[in-house]
């Protein structure tokens, strides 16, 4: 018998993908950082532009909860470089959303020579849902988390003369929104574990409690709030976010995507 004959489906399955040398996978991955690099300083050019009414947008929360709380909305600074390196950043987070598609395009485009040939068409739903996860936790971060943590910060102590300067205030606001757009990305991270037989569904359904465990901890550390109600409003997306990445292992783990070309060529 031949040994075209012999072959297995598994085997054609596997001769689908295209190989790549430990340098090669260096070299491609200093490319792809390079044209990421690029992308995000030109987003960050185009966001210079318009770093004040950014900034506006920023200021909006606790400029809302200040006067809320009848106190002066104005945020001070301790150095005359404080305003100049708070349109930096603002505008560095500005650009790092704007041009987002172009750099998980670039992460894309890395690890699809891993993927079997027929499984490159879910470039768009891999492109759509990690830039819809990303923008939906960062306005969630904006619209819920952090009015809501403010809220509770500000009126704890309305005792006092606030005096919040507009470093301390950045630094809060970055750590929260990219803070909860990286945690919306978590199906995505399952994506790519899943995708090299790291983790499997059975493996995050059975242990379901002990990653409930683990998000509330999260919760916990990364909420500003030490209140019960933040934590739960933080917990509660990534518990969601969990589910649905038990669906998307099952999907893509290695067992799960030989068994389906197997029963496509029987």
């Amino acid at each position: 018998m031949s040994e075209s004959q012999t072959a297995t489906p598994a085997d054609d399955f596997k001769h689908d993908m295209p190989t790549m040398g430990f340098l090669d996978h260096l070299e491609e991955l200093r490319s792809r950082l390079v044209k990421s690099i690029i992308w995000v300083a030109v987003g960050f050019g185009v966001c210079w532009g318009y770093h004040e009414k950014i900034y506006g947008i920023m200021q909006k929360p606790i400029t809302d909860v200040l006067r809320a709380n009848g106190m002066s909305d104005k945020l001070v600074f301790l150095n005359p470089t404080e305003p100049f390196n708070l349109y930096l950043k603002i505008s560095a987070l500005a650009g790092l959303f704007l041009t987002s598609p172009f750099v998980l395009y670039q992460v894309w485009m890395f690890i699809s020579p891993g993927l079997y040939r027929n499984e490159k068409r879910y470039v768009v739903p891999f492109m759509t849902s990690s830039i819809a996860l990303f923008a939906g936790g960062g306005y969630f971060g904006y619209r819920i988390v952090y009015p809501r943590a403010l809220s509770f910060l500000i009126e704890f102590g309305r005792q006092f003369q606030p005096m919040i300067t507009i470093n301390e205030y950045t630094s809060l606001f970055l750590s929260i929104i990219l803070g909860m757009g990286l945690i919306f990305e978590m199906p995505i991270l399952i994506f790519f574990l899943a995708l090299m037989g790291i983790v499997t569904a059975r493996f995050m359904w059975k242990n379901f409690r002990y990653a409930i465990l683990v998000i509330f901890i999260i919760a916990a550390i990364v909420t500003p709030t030490p209140d019960v109600l933040n934590m739960c409003i933080f917990a509660a997306p990534m518990i969601g976010l969990y589910i649905i990445s038990i669906a998307i292992a099952y999907f893509v783990h290695p067992k799960q995507r030989l068994a389906r070309k197997e029963k496509l060529s029987a």
